[in-house]
């Protein structure tokens, strides 16, 4: 059976361990943005920074950045999901990736995943994820990531009318002393 979020909801252990990977399934109430062509778009849930996670007619992820950025980050519900438990982080993927270069994308991954400040907290939510969900690990989550983005044809509004821009920004690793260093 196909992971869906009404399957994972059932689910309160894996709920909560993807809540310390900064993933809540409590969906916004008023909605802070349209998107062309769909009509009531599905809010499956957000991130700390208010954001949101929609669940489009074709079963891929749309990701709506509260600061204006938005793109399709998953082909299924469940690839977002093993997104989120292999790369955490992915955000910081995207930001660091240099206009959307995957290359950068793979450097940003590694460099942000030998600094994780509590890597056997996030090694165990991803183990207990994987088991409770019965998730298999992905091949290529930061690939899988790139091509999503790339692909993403969604057209996000404000509520003013204005466009959302892409989920690529131009920063790249060597931007940050500290994911420079860690990469090095």
């Amino acid at each position: 059976m196909p992971l869906t979020p009404e399957v994972l909801t059932a689910n309160s252990a894996a709920v909560a361990r993807l809540c310390s990977l900064d993933v809540s399934f409590a969906p916004d109430d008023e909605p802070w943005f349209t998107i062309d062509g769909i009509e009531s778009p599905r809010h499956i849930g957000s991130d700390g920074s208010g954001s949101a996670f929609v669940l489009l007619p074709s079963q891929s992820v749309l990701y709506v950045s509260s600061e204006g950025r938005a793109g399709i980050i998953a082909e299924s519900f469940e690839a977002f999901i093993q997104l989120v438990v292999a790369r955490p982080y992915w955000l910081d993927i995207l930001k660091f990736s240099a206009g959307g270069d995957l290359a950068e994308m793979r450097r940003a991954a590694d460099a942000l995943e030998a600094t994780l400040d509590d890597e056997d907290e996030v090694n165990e939510a991803r183990e207990e994820i994987r088991d409770t969900l019965e998730l298999p690990e992905t091949d290529d989550p930061v690939g899988a990531l790139y091509e999503a983005v790339a692909a993403s044809d969604a057209i996000v509004r404000a509520t003013d009318g204005s466009p959302f821009t892409t989920l690529f920004n131009r920063f790249s690793i060597d931007n940050d002393p500290m994911l420079r260093n860690a990469a090095a």
